[in-house]
């Protein structure tokens, strides 16, 4: 579609898919880090034994969170893994932090941007507020994401579900979002992959959606969401774009 936006002051995006892609990253190397930290500290366990664990108690706080949005954080899951093996040792345990972020770290060593970007956010931090909302469990790891690519400089907000406490599209996201950039919510546009999160999250709240396609346009390898890929037919029309020309077209 290019109908094109109406009365525009700010422009916000999602991160993930939308500004930058986490291209080839392995789970199982972030997995293989989480496992060398905590031998590090001591914790002596079989790797498969420890990650059936994991992947069990993260996918029970997973599915909490689908249902009510609320974030939920790897340090939970590791310390339930932890503790079903036997492992006494809370969430805010300085060994869990330390294996928090060994895991992160691979996505910061794969994070790149998707074509354009900079170029993009430059022409259009003349005219408009820009912000960004992201979900991400472990907002450290996302804001070292931003500025490792030169990222952070362009937002006037930046907005991480791991700080909010929600993920979208929880209507506090966009809320919050609203209040920051101190715009009216029919005169802000967001951009986003997720047709969920994202583009009905951002439609309910009064924002005008942008849908962002270049990874389905593209079919390259890209990590998959931990929460899953939503796959829904949107009931009303939205502006989709494959590249940022599209966008800077709409404006």
């Amino acid at each position: 579609m290019s109908t094109p936006l109406q009365e525009i002051q700010a422009i916000a995006f999602d991160l993930f898919e939308t500004l930058i892609t986490l291209e080839y990253l392995s789970h199982k190397t972030a997995h293989a880090r989480v496992m060398q930290s905590f031998k590090e500290d001591g914790l002596s366990m079989q790797d498969e034994t420890f990650l059936t664990a994991y992947k069990n108690e993260a996918q029970r706080f997973i599915e909490q969170t689908k249902k009510d949005n609320r974030e939920t954080h790897n340090k939970y899951w590791l310390s339930a893994a932890l503790n079903h093996l036997g492992y006494r040792i809370p969430p805010d345990d300085s060994r869990i932090a330390k294996a928090v972020d060994a895991y992160f770290s691979a996505f910061t060593e794969h994070a790149a941007l998707i074509p354009g970007t900079l170029q993009m956010l430059e022409v259009l931090k003349k005219d408009y507020r820009l912000g960004l909302l992201s979900n991400f469990t472990h907002a450290p790891a996302a804001k070292g994401i931003l500025t490792q690519l030169g990222l952070t400089p362009f937002f006037d907000v930046i907005l991480i579900s791991g700080d909010i406490g929600y993920r979208k599209p929880h209507p506090i996201t966009f809320s919050t979002l609203i209040e920051r950039l101190n715009v009216p919510k029919e005169q802000i546009v967001f951009v986003g992959d997720n047709p969920v999160a994202d583009i009905q999250g951002s439609q309910q709240a009064g924002l005008q959606p942008v849908w962002m396609q270049y990874v389905q346009h593209q079919n390259k390898k890209f990590a998959k969401n931990i929460f899953g890929t939503s796959e829904t037919t949107l009931e009303f029309e939205v502006p989709t774009i494959s590249d940022w020309a599209g966008l800077l077209a709409l404006l």
